[in-house]
């Protein structure tokens, strides 16, 4: 039998699953000054995106009886992952469960930006009828769509985006061999992929070194690109992007992640080119189902 704690929330159903294995289950969230006491008193403890495992609630945990960290969703950058591990504690993440969840919203910011969803509908509750100041909408088929990190949500993107006739090419550091084959969609060079695409979709885990989409890069795109970013808000150079806005450089952004969170770059958020969302690609309830088993299995096997 497993204490486990779940700080940011969990599927009910999972939860009772795990409770009718025998498990203890407490659900409550800590601030950070309080986590690494807390996880003292857990074997396992399940986290998202807001609850952050650090160095030093690590260097309190490891006294107690923590063995297990799980982060239900893709990316374990709220966690040290390697000072975790040379400690003796185990992390584990649901990798396989959002993937659809995330790639679907990034496809639903591309019709936004495409047809001025967000504001469209934000001026009709203000009593506006902008039919002329809106009716300059782009099609997505014919158009290039260039993926920026190729792992199961951007595969599951460019399957989306082939199926309503976009061209795709992707970029990744990492080539999964026979997927080109499979998806029939290329792998070509980042200066390559930014040339060639309408719309430029980020799927990166965070990088050190700075932004995917930097000034730099943006100046290597098309003029009239559209930027969508589901992935980490560090991916994209906030000031850069608002800048490439502002002067019609890039015509619209998607956007689900934010360098600051929650965020806090109001003339970016509030930009009436930018469709915007707080963070939730993997928000859904097919998705929290999936995470919930995911992590059932993984707590079993454990």
């Amino acid at each position: 039998m497993m204490r486990i704690l779940v700080t940011d929330g969990m599927d009910k159903t999972a939860m009772a699953q795990l409770r009718e294995m025998g498990h203890e289950v407490v659900e409550q969230f800590y601030e950070p000054d309080q986590l690494g006491a807390a996880l003292k008193d857990f074997d396992a403890v399940v986290v998202r995106s807001k609850t952050k495992v650090r160095a030093n609630h690590i260097d309190e945990a490891k006294t107690g009886k923590l063995k297990l960290i799980i982060r239900g969703g893709v990316g374990v950058d709220n966690i040290d992952v390697k000072y975790a591990e040379s400690c003796g504690i185990t992390v584990k993440n649901t990798p396989r469960a959002s993937s659809q969840s995330v790639a679907e919203l990034a496809m639903g910011h591309m019709f936004s930006c495409a047809r001025y969803l967000s504001i469209a509908g934000h001026t009709m509750r203000e009593d506006k009828w902008e039919k002329k100041a809106y009716g300059k909408g782009i099609e997505l088929q014919g158009k290039t769509l260039g993926i920026v990190g190729f792992g199961r949500i951007g595969q599951h993107l460019g399957v989306m985006a082939k199926a309503i006739g976009m061209k795709v090419v992707a970029f990744d550091i990492f080539h999964i061999p026979g997927i080109e084959e499979q998806l029939g969609i290329p792998y070509v060079e980042m200066d390559d992929l930014l040339a060639q695409a309408d719309f430029v979709s980020v799927h990166a885990p965070a990088v050190d070194g700075g932004a995917l989409i930097s000034a730099e890069n943006i100046a290597k795109m098309k003029d009239g690109v559209v930027i969508i970013n589901t992935s980490r808000g560090t991916n994209v150079d906030e000031a850069a992007l608002l800048a490439a806005l502002e002067s019609g450089k890039v015509r619209a952004a998607g956007l689900d992640v934010y360098a600051d969170e929650p965020a806090t770059n109001k003339a970016l958020y509030s930009h009436p080119m930018v469709s915007c969302t707080p963070h939730i690609g993997a928000a859904t309830v097919e998705a929290q189902k999936r995470i919930g088993a995911e992590i059932v299995d993984i707590i079993k096997n454990f």
